[in-house]
């Protein structure tokens, strides 16, 4: 380890040489108050930035070790530690410019969930942030004054202003904490009242824009409130006894005109498995951690899912039971995005109709009458929905506008009128009992879903001789030649989700985890295990700093591997 004037003295030296020559800051240096580690330096001002770590001895920070002595703090103070450097970055402002991303501190500080991500880790010995720099340039060559003012005077400062207590809003910190503690909470009470989902009176469930996670400011938003005969309350450890509307396990339905709520209580449901930042209006919206966003997927390539229970019976013979496709219906998606879900493990389902294919919700009465059961290979999700319930468990929160053919089969129906639910079940099974609807159920049972095993053939990283495996924002991962479309996978909600996503694939590959014996479910059992014992850091390919990580659910993970365009599998002995 070299003193901090070793690196001023070789930047120095930089100043107006070409990008090549600044490998040679590559090193550990100690600062007054924390060590420095760059770890890997850009080769070029349009390269993916340079990695730096910083390690603060836990006794000079004097973060209170209360709030990080049980894996759901430690998470929550890591993450406030991460949005606070963010916040101290963000009002000292860009260092000079020039090419590229130069002159650009940035650590993995998230939106408006709380994530397990690799950008801090709270050890026992220190804390370390794990940063991002683009190095100022003009041109290609090196703007090394730039560096130092970013290196000696900026990152010094962000690192008092976020890592040292003194310095932070220790209430806010503790807020921080509290919160996804609360949320943790609400998730061990669910099970135990027979609940699905919940949300607090009071939550703010409507968003800024369409484009913003933020929630809706006053006076426009309406603050949630429960109607009376779903009221329940629930304890948390430092809110105390919430009250709000409980899901029940089963059949759901959310009706409604529309621009009256339905699709944003649903979205929040959506996002409800992950815990929220304080002052998002969704701190205390909860919805069980195997819940699944199921929609229609016009277009998406499926490897061998028996789609039977839904799709039989199609022209020429084409086999259902292990149904593969290169150009999916929204019919045919939507019953393989269901089944792939139950394969790994979804237990509870949300699907709105402006999301789904029509036929594959729902066949009324008239066209069963035109078109007769022999030649209609669909089996409309309104006649298999109970049997997922009875038979295998599996609740399901509909939101239906556009038809009331869902009003027999609901145990629960909610009305959604300016924002604000209210229980009409009694009155929708009335107006069903009332209809002269002579449509005949065509479901019938199936067995669980069939487990599949991917094949090692199926994952090729390589792309011009060399590994690629990329994430491309939010939606997109690169994995070899073939991308990775995750543009209706709704609850990846954090571009490090999608980068932990594509190397998640690629460390299963390396493990020999696709070894072609191995089902998709249990894969993803040793994967989570290995992220469980060693960290999130087990991804990584790098060298100290182990890159931008949040941790993904293994149904998202599980997701990515039934959209890669090469996926081969074999389906399991039953």
């Amino acid at each position: 380890m070299l003193p901090a004037d070793r690196l001023q003295d070789k930047l120095i030296t930089l100043e107006g040489k070409g990008y090549a020559a600044g490998k040679a800051i590559a090193g550990a240096y100690r600062f007054p108050r924390f060590v420095l580690y760059i770890d890997h330096v850009q080769p070029d001002p349009f390269a993916p930035p340079s990695l730096l770590r910083v390690q603060v001895d836990v006794a000079e920070t004097q973060f209170p070790r209360d709030l990080w002595d049980t894996t759901t703090r430690r998470v929550a103070l890591e993450d406030f530690i991460v949005r606070r450097f963010r916040e101290v970055v963000r009002r000292q402002g860009r260092r000079g410019g020039g090419s590229g991303r130069g002159g650009v501190l940035m650590v993995d500080a998230g939106g408006q969930e709380i994530l397990p991500r690799t950008a801090c880790r709270l050890r026992e010995e220190y804390v370390e942030l794990r940063l991002s720099l683009g190095l100022p340039a003009e041109g290609r060559k090196i703007q090394a004054k730039q560096a130092q003012a970013i290196l000696f005077e900026d990152l010094p400062a962000a690192v008092e202003g976020s890592l040292l207590w003194a310095n932070v809003d220790g209430r806010a910190a503790r807020r921080h904490v509290e919160v996804q503690e609360d949320h943790t909470a609400l998730l061990d009470g669910l099970r135990a009242k027979g609940l699905v989902a919940f949300i607090a009176d009071g939550s703010i469930l409507p968003r800024e824009s369409g484009g913003s996670d933020l929630p809706l400011g006053t006076p426009r938003a309406v603050p949630f409130r429960s109607p009376p005969e779903l009221t329940v309350t629930l304890p948390t450890p430092h809110r105390g006894a919430v009250t709000g509307m409980g899901i029940p396990e089963g059949i759901t339905l959310i009706v409604g005109g529309g621009f009256h709520g339905k699709s944003t209580l649903l979205a929040a449901l959506t996002r409800g498995v992950y815990p929220h930042v304080p002052d998002d209006g969704r701190e205390h919206v909860a919805a069980r951690p195997d819940t699944v966003k199921i929609r229609s997927e016009d277009g998406r390539r499926i490897a061998r899912v028996d789609i039977s229970p839904f799709i039989t019976n199609l022209p020429f013979g084409q086999e259902t039971q292990a149904f593969s496709t290169e150009n999916a219906s929204g019919s045919t998606s939507q019953a393989a995005n269901i089944m792939e879900a139950l394969e790994v493990g979804a237990r509870v389902l949300l699907i709105d109709e402006d999301t789904s294919a029509t036929n594959f919700m729902i066949r009324d009465e008239a066209m069963q009458r035109l078109v007769p059961k022999a030649l209609e290979p669909i089996t409309p999700f309104l006649d298999q929905v109970r049997h997922l319930r009875d038979a295998h468990g599996v609740s399901t929160i509909l939101v239906m506008g556009g038809s009331g053919d869902y009003f027999p089969v609901a145990d629960t129906v909610i009305l959604m009128e300016n924002y604000l639910p209210r229980l009409v079940t009694e009155e929708a099974r009335r107006i069903a009992a009332e209809r002269r609807d002579g449509r005949v159920s065509e479901g019938r049972a199936f067995e669980r879903a069939r487990a599949r095993v991917p094949l090692p053939h199926g994952f090729n990283p390589y792309r011009d001789r060399r590994i690629r495996v990329d994430a491309k924002g939010l939606r997109t991962i690169v994995f070899g030649r073939e991308t990775i479309d995750l543009s209706a996978v709704e609850q990846v909600v954090d571009p490090s989700q999608t980068r932990a996503i594509g190397d998640a694939i690629f460390y299963a590959l390396e493990k020999s985890y696709f070894d072609g014996e191995r089902t998709l479910s249990q894969v993803l059992d040793a994967v989570t295990a290995d992220m469980e014992q060693h960290g999130l850091e087990v991804l990584s390919t790098y060298e100290g700093h182990p890159g931008d990580y949040a941790l993904p659910r293994r149904n998202e993970i599980a997701a990515a591997i039934n959209r890669l365009r090469t996926l081969a599998v074999r389906q399991a002995e039953s």
